[in-house]
């Protein structure tokens, strides 16, 4: 199994209209071959004291069964669609990938 924390940085106040998008292309990304999960999450107070909030951020997890199915999954035509849709509202984009250890 391979996951994936997707760190997405909307641009200021951008947020909502980010998540709008990504919630429109659920359903595709679910479709998927391979995918067993695509959620996007958002920051909430833990009182934790470790975590810094950020009202602009949104977290995609995900998992896959197989490297190959990400790889597809990175190319897939709804996805090239939806890059080109947030590309305005997007500040920033980092990933994760990982395995079990």
């Amino acid at each position: 199994m391979i996951c994936v924390i997707a760190t997405i940085k909307a641009k200021a106040g951008q947020r909502h209209a980010l998540l709008a998008c990504i919630q429109d292309n659920l359903s595709n990304v679910h479709a998927e071959e391979g995918c067993m999960e695509y959620q996007p999450m958002v920051d909430t107070d833990s009182s934790l004291g470790a975590q810094e909030l950020d009202e602009n951020i949104v977290t995609m997890v995900e998992k896959w069964e197989t490297m190959a199915n990400l790889n597809a999954h990175a190319v897939a035509p709804h996805m090239l669609e939806y890059r080109e849709k947030v590309k305005d509202i997007v500040e920033s984009v980092s990933l994760k990938v990982l395995t079990a250890a």
